[in-house]
């Protein structure tokens, strides 16, 4: 990830940038790899294949070591379900309960006990009782993968840093449907709420959890 000049003068001079402590008991966030977001014939959708299979690449040495999987799917009953949201973004309706757009991308492989979480917000935390979860697992780090980066990935980002959770974010493993809000998301991260690392860093970290 490259920073111009500039930006990384005018963050390191506010003091921006340190890094998270990561902890000994990880789990693997994937927020929205739905067919709605890695289908390009989804209307709210991009070709994210690298993204998606680096991702599998991660969550396979992950279950491997024994680390927790969790996903999260947005869907909704109806336009009432979906608040104001349809108003900046109409498409989102796309996203209808039961519909296959909400399924997770089967090249995740996602295993009958890695729990979905239906969520109706861009956090995965909003309305959703994903604390909890992180909370009973003992979980101290969070591995945070999906779509989009400008988007559902910023957003659980940020509640992940104002719920206590350290994040990392491997940078193959999140994308969006066009390239500049990705990259200019990706800095923000980094600056303020997560460590946005490659995804061998990542690997070598799970590779000690086993």
């Amino acid at each position: 990830m490259e920073v111009g000049a500039s930006t990384s003068e005018t963050y390191a001079e506010a003091g921006l940038g340190g890094s998270v402590l990561r902890g000994s008991r990880p789990a693997v966030l994937v927020v929205d790899f739905s067919l709605g977001f890695t289908d390009p014939e989804s209307r709210l959708g991009s070709d994210l294949s690298d993204e998606v299979l680096a991702t599998r690449r991660l969550l396979d040495v992950a279950r491997e070591a024994g680390v927790p999987v969790l996903f999260t799917t947005i869907a909704f009953q109806g336009s009432a379900d979906a608040g104001i949201w349809p108003q900046k973004i109409p498409s989102v309706l796309d996203l209808e309960v039961g519909s296959r757009w909400v399924e997770i991308d089967p090249r995740l492989g996602r295993r009958p006990e890695e729990p979905v979480i239906t969520k109706k917000g861009a956090s995965a935390f909003f309305g959703t009782n994903l604390s909890a979860m992180l909370t009973a697992l003992g979980v101290d780090t969070v591995i945070l993968c999906g779509a989009t980066t400008s988007g559902c990935v910023r957003a659980t980002a940020i509640d992940l840093l104002q719920h206590g959770f350290p994040a990392l974010v491997p940078e193959e493993c999140v994308g969006d449907r066009a390239p500049e809000p990705h990259a200019a998301n990706l800095v923000d991260i980094a600056a303020k709420y997560a460590d946005v690392v490659p995804l061998e860093t990542v690997l070598e970290y799970l590779s000690t959890r086993r």
